[in-house]
């Protein structure tokens, strides 16, 4: 099925999986990939994937289990660490909260709010020239763009290009580049009375960002926020992110 993983790609994730032989040995780790993949692409519920998958338990708590164990986010670092460090660009996208994934009674560190309309969170995100995200995070939906900038960021190499729009223009988000010797060219804001040294040209070269909020998003369990936990939801972004750099990096054929 097309959203199962190519021979290359599981001969690239296979090493970074937790491996313990000692004990009962475990379901396929390739089929239970695969049903979490399905899940992530076509957005169905954990208990609706194909029976050629394994046990529908067995896929979710596999990915809940990897998820507290760390596992997605060091796939995620390995893959990253071949990024393109001569332009980074960082950005945010807002997703809708579906009903199914309302808030827990009391429960005020779900990233999820409320600006206008429905519940929502946000993406954060950082990516490198070719649109491979670098850095993920999640935040209510009110959250202004730039809240998480110095965690984000905070990794910059030096003779970094920093893209951002003009809702990043702040003089404390210069001197973090500066600090880290890159260089930000963001488009001034109307009211700003100092001068800055900002490149249309350069500039055009953001669009790369939208591109990786466009394939993130057609995973549909992206798309749409149903989890309940944005430590669920998040790592759902870093699966559909982590898919992204497996198909950047396989040899054409």
């Amino acid at each position: 099925m097309r959203y199962e993983l190519s021979d290359h790609e599981w001969t690239a994730i296979k090493p970074m999986l937790p491996n313990k032989p000692r004990g009962v040995r475990r379901v396929n780790d390739r089929r239970v990939l695969n049903g979490i993949f399905w899940v992530l692409r076509s957005g169905a519920p954990w208990r609706d994937p194909p029976k050629n998958y394994g046990p529908r338990t067995t896929c979710y708590n596999r990915f809940v289990r990897w998820r507290r164990a760390g596992v997605w986010d060091r796939i995620m670092d390995a893959l990253a660490a071949g990024r393109d460090a001569a332009m980074q660009m960082i950005d945010t996208s807002v997703v809708r909260e579906h009903q199914h994934g309302a808030c827990i009674a009391d429960n005020n560190h779900q990233d999820m709010g409320r600006s206008r309309g429905p519940p929502t969170s946000k993406i954060h995100a950082v990516v490198d020239a070719n649109g491979s995200p670098v850095h993920l995070a999640l935040t209510p939906g009110e959250a202004h763009d730039n809240r998480l900038c110095s965690v984000l960021l905070s990794a910059l190499l030096p003779q970094t290009m920093l893209l951002a729009d003009r809702g990043y223009d702040a003089d404390w988000i210069w001197e973090l580049a500066r600090q880290q010797g890159a260089w930000a060219n963001i488009p001034p804001k109307r009211n700003r009375k100092d001068a800055i040294c900002f490149s249309p040209y350069l500039y055009r070269a953001r669009n790369m960002i939208e591109r990786f909020f466009n394939k993130i998003k057609q995973c549909r369990r992206v798309a749409t926020r149903y989890d309940k936990l944005a430590a669920n939801y998040l790592a759902f972004v870093k699966l559909a992110s982590i898919r992204i750099w497996l198909r950047a990096n396989e040899p054409a054929p």
